[in-house]
């Protein structure tokens, strides 16, 4: 295996999944800014650094994966995502805790446990009902919102040291969840492995990762980023948790993240698998979903949607038209370097996370403002970064239609939106 290295970034031949080599490429990104490395607006470029970054995809497992690592705490020890800004996040949350209370009979003495639990944002629904949790969470900014919510927390990444270490304090687990987590670990064995150690005989693990499916289908190819490590169809997924000795036995398509996939693992032969499972397997291998020549044609697809991107803005700008953007998210950023979409095209972003304030966008230097300038400033257009998020932003930002602007959706194919 060749792996070139400095301290930070890591670059490997080899798949993530199944450790072979001949990994084809699908994108080149070529040298990018980390996604969420918003930077300070009084001196931008001093602090500046990019690494390569490139989409490549195992035709022996199937798994889409980017080729470079860098190191989980560059990423994730100061995390500017707080979920509880979004209302839809939490309500998804809550529905699924309060479906495995009924479902796994949780009480008082049932633990569940969450990796990358962020600010409480699930867990808190299981401790309204009585039941202990701990939260696992990487960012310490993050974990004190949790402990803050009475969500106990502990400051870790998640792998099979730490579960060792927490079945040794607590004993096992009846409920893991794992929620757009795996798709951002460095070392996916250890991961899976862990959660087959902390899971008691019975118990459930449930992860949820953005679906390969979707984002080829639909292009999402700015979902791609340094933490994003990989895209998983469920065929790479089933082979993962058989690899760590678990049992996929259901499985669930979700719109959250543009289309994800909720898998349910249990101890093997310990749960009968759901029709679901069978169904999609088939489907994906009928359609030919992961198949060399399939990912072939995403990179030029990508090509032409940015490119289209940037005429659209160019073109409303020649015509004397303002253009902001909407969701200084990590898509927003991919999206913009991508398309080579700078503050000479795009005035400000938007954005509702307080943290946010104040900074700039990463390799773009968009300005990032609060989530009312839209409305106040008044542009004809909003580029809508976050536009997983279409429908409650709308609905967040229905005085700016109102008063006649128009969000401007840039994936699967550029349109202008019209107030719903």
């Amino acid at each position: 295996a060749s792996m070139s290295s400095n301290e930070d970034l890591t670059i490997s031949s080899d798949c993530r999944l199944c450790g072979a080599d001949g990994l084809r490429p699908v994108l080149d990104y070529g040298e990018t800014p980390l996604a969420n490395a918003l930077l300070p607006s009084a001196k931008p470029t001093a602090a500046e650094r990019t690494y390569p970054l490139s989409l490549v995809f195992c035709p022996n497992c199937s798994l889409i994966q980017i080729r470079e690592t860098i190191r989980s705490e560059i990423l994730f020890s100061n995390y500017p995502y707080f979920s509880s800004n979004s209302p839809s996040f939490v309500a998804a949350a809550r529905d699924l805790a309060h479906k495995l209370i009924r479902t796994k009979d949780l009480d008082g003495t049932s633990l569940v446990v969450e990796a990358a639990s962020n600010d409480g944002y699930l867990l808190q629904h299981y401790v309204a009902k009585g039941i202990p949790v701990l939260g696992i969470e990487p960012a310490a900014n993050v974990a004190a919102a949790a402990d803050a919510r009475g969500v106990r927390t502990r400051v870790a990444f998640f792998g099979l040291e730490t579960a060792r270490t927490i079945v040794g304090e607590t004993g096992k687990a009846k409920v893991f969840h794992a929620n757009n987590v795996l798709a951002h670990v460095p070392s996916l064995h250890s991961f899976v492995a862990g959660v087959a150690h902390l899971l008691q005989p019975d118990g459930v693990a449930i992860f949820e990762v953005p679906y390969a499916g979707t984002f080829v289908a639909k292009c999402e190819f700015d979902t791609v980023y340094h933490e994003h490590l990989c895209y998983f169809s469920l065929t790479a997924l089933v082979r993962l948790m058989a690899m760590n000795g678990l049992q996929v036995i259901d499985v669930e398509h979700l719109p959250t993240h543009g289309g994800s996939l909720r898998v349910f693992a249990a101890h093997p032969e310990r749960e009968k698998v759901d029709d679901h499972v069978t169904k999609l397997l088939l489907a994906e291998e009928e359609s030919g979903l992961i198949s060399a020549d399939r990912l072939a044609d995403f990179g030029d697809r990508a090509q032409v949607i940015a490119a289209r991107l940037k005429e659209l803005i160019t073109s409303l700008r020649a015509k004397g038209k303002s253009v902001a953007a909407y969701g200084a998210s990590a898509k927003g950023a991919t999206l913009l370097n991508f398309a080579r979409i700078g503050a000479e095209l795009i005035d400000f972003v938007a954005d509702r996370s307080p943290a946010k304030r104040g900074k700039l966008m990463p390799g773009a230097h968009l300005p990032i403002v609060g989530p009312d300038a839209l409305y106040e400033r008044g542009p004809d257009f909003a580029v809508l970064l976050a536009w997983n998020f279409l429908e409650e932003i709308l609905e967040q930002q229905k005085a700016y239609t109102l008063a006649g602007g128009r969000f401007i959706v840039p994936i699967p194919a550029p349109r202008i939106v019209d107030r719903v």
